[in-house]
């Protein structure tokens, strides 16, 4: 081949040098997501809805073609109905089962070292993303793996919703501590309120979001509700929260702790039944939120072969249920606050929002259900300016779902299309 003269080389190199020198557009910083319909969490429904997103807050809400800047970059997910992006505030997300034949979910996750549950943890959060739910508060887990998915999540290390986390739930010991044993306050197992304060505050030095007391027995296919810690405990555990800035959530199963759980002054209780008048009026002025759990137990009874319970087992976990319904049917014709839990355990993750079901028996409008995950639950976090509604300034945590949930709430359960979560699209699947 000849070689070039200078001249060639001095002409290709001024052609380079000019298309070197022609401005290449910037990808647009602004997302325009199109949508059939928008339920913003205010109560409003934007018809033909765009919403205009910027790096991880939402910038504006309008409608119409009109409303698309020039230059944005455009995702057109119409027909599909937005809502904000959903709070499910009772999960156990580190709670994983591989379905390995001959295993069962609590004995496999009990023998697992912690690093190992925390990658295979990362399923469950999928599944949560995938059924609208972006943020999780999530109440209980061993060796602070809840903290360490929130810390990867929030770093960019893992995909999952916003946690937000408990570390060690306060229990009470079943046994006295053997001679020579070293405390069992900082994992969360106190013998008295002596020990409460010293526990409380292991859970926040390790980086806890919010408290979590087990103030009664309950879980799995125990329904029993005995209280465990007294009235005056439990003061002891909200105070010592509440001295170091945070929440504190506390588990019954049955009416008496729960009544005392509303007295001590906790921000909500969860799972507790036959609640009398009294306490449900207490709830209502101090504005104690209910987290009822109803559809926890359904999944216990709908997997007793996997957990390797019996048919009585069955039977009392539905009848706990029907008392489960028939308390937040009464709490809410009191007025009760309501936040949507599920406590998703094992294979549970991808069913959080069955919940929401539930509470149209209990007699929610699907508006006022919907409400119990977006503003109800941002609300209960102490976050009513970051989540649960599509507003300027708010988080971009947004759900494009098939179908209208105000006119059936079980759209939600599965006919989430598109979610986004900090204005990262985390699950497309339309």
């Amino acid at each position: 081949m000849r070689r070039p003269t200078d001249a060639r080389v001095v002409a290709l190199f001024a052609v380079l040098c000019a298309a070197c020198a022609e401005p290449v557009p910037a990808p647009s910083a602004l997302h325009a997501i199109r949508l059939g319909a928008l339920i913003d969490g205010s109560g409003e429904v934007v018809p033909d809805a765009v919403v205009i997103v910027e790096a991880d807050r939402i910038l504006s809400v309008g409608s119409g073609s009109a409303a698309v800047p020039a230059g944005a970059r455009v995702t057109d997910l119409r027909p599909l109905t937005g809502i904000p992006g959903l709070i499910d505030a009772h999960t156990h997300i580190t709670y994983y089962w591989d379905q390995a034949p001959g295993s069962q979910p609590w004995s496999q996750s009990g023998g697992r070292r912690i690093a190992e549950t925390v990658f295979l943890a990362q399923e469950n959060a999928r599944r949560t993303l995938e059924t609208g739910v972006t943020t999780v508060r999530d109440l209980g887990a061993r060796d602070y793996a809840d903290l360490s998915m929130r810390d990867l999540i929030e770093r960019g290390a893992m995909v999952g919703p916003r946690i937000i986390g408990a570390g060690y739930g306060l229990s009470k010991l079943r046994r006295p501590l053997e001679p020579g044993a070293s405390p069992a306050w900082p994992r969360g197992r106190v013998r008295d309120a002596s020990e409460i304060e010293a526990a409380v505050r292991a859970q926040v030095e390790a980086g806890a979001d919010v408290i979590k007391v087990y103030g009664s027995t309950g879980s799995g296919r125990d329904v029993t509700g005995v209280q465990t810690f007294t009235l005056e405990e439990m003061r002891a555990a909200v105070e010592s929260a509440h001295r170091h800035g945070l929440r504190i959530a506390i588990h019954s199963y049955g009416p008496e702790g729960g009544r005392d759980a509303v007295m001590a002054g906790a921000e909500s209780v969860e799972h507790a039944v036959d609640l009398d008048d009294r306490t449900l009026a207490e709830m209502v002025r101090r504005g104690t939120v209910y987290v009822p759990t109803i559809d926890h137990n359904r999944y216990y009874a709908d997997h007793l072969d996997d957990f390797g319970y019996s048919a009585e087992d069955g039977a009392n976990l539905d009848a706990y249920r029907a008392r489960n319904l028939e308390t937040a049917r009464r709490a809410h014709a009191a007025g009760v606050s309501f936040a949507m839990g599920s406590d998703a355990v094992f294979t549970g993750f991808g069913e959080n929002t069955r919940e929401l079901g539930w509470f149209v028996e209990a007699g929610m409008t699907p508006a006022e259900a919907l409400a119990t995950a977006t503003v109800g639950g941002a609300a209960l976090l102490g976050m009513e300016g970051e989540l649960g509604r599509v507003a300027p300034g708010y988080r971009a945590d947004l759900v494009a779902v098939d179908g209208d949930p105000l006119s059936d709430i079980r759209v939600l359960f599965d006919g989430v299309r598109w979610v986004m979560k900090d204005g990262a699209v985390v699950v497309n699947r339309r």
